[in-house]
């Protein structure tokens, strides 16, 4: 649980940038949460003098740290900022199986609230675009779960984003990429990966989220899993760095 937790906190998903891994390790010993709906629910009397361990590197060892007033304050403000997150980044950061970053936003293109998407028939979810059996499924065991019910519930009552509005559609620029099939990965420098996307699909890509020998390349920046890094040199696919990509749009 700890593991989802730091997956919801992550700067792809719910990004509290004041909650690192020691932080949640303090919390969790303390009993101050145990999913992440409970981040929602802490105060500044719950988080005050937290304990937690660090390392020093001044002392080369790890060492005991406590929470004090205004680190206190920041971690409930980081938490709190994190509800204007848009309904994409909620559905991302819940953590379903199979549900990454590209499928969550597709999803929330298509159903546009978790209500509408809760209530989706099989064969609703499949016809949006990358949606097969294994993601449907995931989806049903995970909405008929009754600890997930009880969270999502927490969670819209905390006030985060559980709805959009319909995407505009992205104005057609040019058709350099018309056809290919992109993967983008990692942090960028120049632009988020939202932006990133949208750029492919203006000149006429499509952004996918998993590597395959059908993709035409991927659009790799700072800390891309090595995994998947290695799978696509293994497929011999090929790899652009943000700069390089920019260029080609540009040329």
């Amino acid at each position: 649980m700890k593991g989802r937790i730091a997956h919801f906190v992550s700067r792809k998903a719910m990004d509290i940038d004041s909650i690192g891994a020691e932080m949640i390790e303090g919390l969790w010993k303390a009993g101050k949460v145990r999913q992440p709906a409970d981040l929602y629910a802490l105060r500044y009397e719950d988080v005050l003098g937290l304990e937690f361990e660090s390392y020093s590197e001044k002392k080369g060892e790890i060492i005991k740290r406590g929470l004090r007033e205004k680190s206190a304050q920041n971690l409930l403000s980081g938490i709190e900022a994190s509800k204007k997150q848009p309904f994409a980044r909620v559905l991302f950061a819940l953590g379903i199986r199979f549900v990454g970053e590209t499928v969550a936003r597709k999803l929330a293109d298509h159903f546009l609230s978790l209500e509408s998407l809760r209530q989706a028939l099989p064969e609703e979810l499949l016809q949006v675009e990358d949606i097969g059996e294994r993601i449907a499924e995931s989806l049903r065991d995970f909405f008929s779960d009754p600890t997930q019910q009880e969270q999502i519930e927490r969670l819209k009552e905390a006030g985060l984003q559980m709805s959009q509005a319909a995407p505009a559609k992205v104005a057609r620029q040019s058709e350099k990429l018309l056809g290919k099939t992109v993967v983008v990965s990692g942090v960028f420098a120049r632009m988020s990966r939202e932006e990133l996307t949208q750029m492919i699909e203006a000149h006429g890509g499509k952004v996918v989220s998993s590597i395959s020998k059908k993709l035409d390349f991927l659009v790799a920046g700072e800390n891309m899993g090595p995994s998947k890094r290695e799978k696509a040199e293994n497929l011999k696919l090929r790899i652009w760095t943000e700069e390089e990509f920019l260029e080609l749009l540009e040329a």
